[in-house]
């Protein structure tokens, strides 16, 4: 199992659209091989500040997704100026040892 923490800083007045999308990208996601469940949460404190927790069978899952002309179809959104800046993400994988560990993949579509 392959958790990936997915985050973005969306424009003011911009969060409705990216809720939207998100349901897009969602609705996608119900498909995509490998993929467990993904849920939207807004930071209280910062509202314009997203994180996706996505779960996946594997990394591959997740990567095979993020490559896929479905995934390309459903973030668009991403370059028209909903978000304050380049989204981030996480993925942790399951070590034996301590039951996880972050290892950082860079920015994600």
């Amino acid at each position: 199992m392959v958790t990936v923490g997915l985050d973005y800083d969306v424009v003011p007045g911009r969060e409705t659209d990216f809720e939207d999308a998100y349901r897009a990208v969602a609705a996608a996601l119900r498909g995509a091989p490998g993929h467990v469940r993904s849920r939207l949460y807004r930071d209280v404190e910062r509202p314009g500040s997203y994180l996706i927790h996505s779960e996946w069978s594997d990394r591959d899952a997740f990567a095979r997704f993020v490559r896929s002309p479905e995934f390309a179809g459903v973030t668009a959104w991403s370059r028209d100026g909903v978000l304050a800046g380049p989204p981030r993400h996480r993925v942790y994988e399951a070590d034996g040892a301590s039951g996880g560990s972050p290892s950082s993949a860079g920015a994600s579509p």
